[in-house]
């Protein structure tokens, strides 16, 4: 007999779920009590990060039949979903969506809007891509510098290959300078190739 289990999120705990639950059974889903997972999550966590959706994949094997009210419920934005999804139809679990007429994601149809989703997906890391891609774009016009603050002064850099020649240590000059090891080492190191870190 196929196994029925619900997944039902909230984001605050001043909110229930109780009506996704009442939903879910009103649709026809007849789900045991301990096949219904309930978390309260904030809907910004990826799927795979919830403790509560990471307790349900344990327990969800082939042939199993996976109900949730409205696809956010499985995931943060459209990439999300469509990974979750992916990976419950690995396992053989069949992924129904009230809020998609209870289209079971898996058939025919399921495929379909997950084509959509799919594609959805992609334009969101395109637009995500290209507003990173923007932003450093504009922030390089600006002179503004990207990446990591330097760790030493240029003062310090060109003063630590002559200090170590005099004899000093690595781990001193790290400790005077307030850096690792590493630090001091490629400030060393940088200037032996005839450049210096910062520039």
């Amino acid at each position: 007999m196929t196994r029925v289990f619900a997944y039902c999120r909230v984001s605050t705990p001043d909110q229930t779920t109780d009506n996704q639950i009442q939903e879910i059974a009103s649709a026809g889903f007849q789900v045991a009590s301990n096949r219904a997972m309930t978390e309260t999550v904030s809907g910004s966590v990826a799927a795979s990060e919830r403790p509560g959706f990471g307790k349900l994949l344990e327990k969800l094997e082939s042939g199993d039949v996976l109900v949730v009210t409205k696809l956010d419920r499985l995931g943060r934005n459209a990439m999300d979903v469509r990974a979750t999804v992916e990976a419950l139809t690995t396992l053989g679990v069949r992924v129904h969506c009230l809020a998609l007429g209870g289209v079971d994601l898996t058939s025919a149809a399921g495929k379909m809007t997950m084509g959509v989703i799919a594609a959805v997906a992609e334009f969101e890391r395109d637009l995500l891509i290209e507003r990173t891609q923007s932003g450093l774009n504009r922030a390089k016009s600006q002179g503004k510098k990207l990446g990591r603050p330097a760790r030493l002064s240029k003062t310090q850099a060109i003063a630590v290959p002559q200090r170590l020649k005099a004899g000093e240590s690595v781990a001193a000059l790290a400790r005077e300078f307030g850096t690792s090891r590493q630090t001091v080492m490629r400030a060393r190191d940088a200037l032996t190739q005839g450049s210096v870190p910062g520039n």
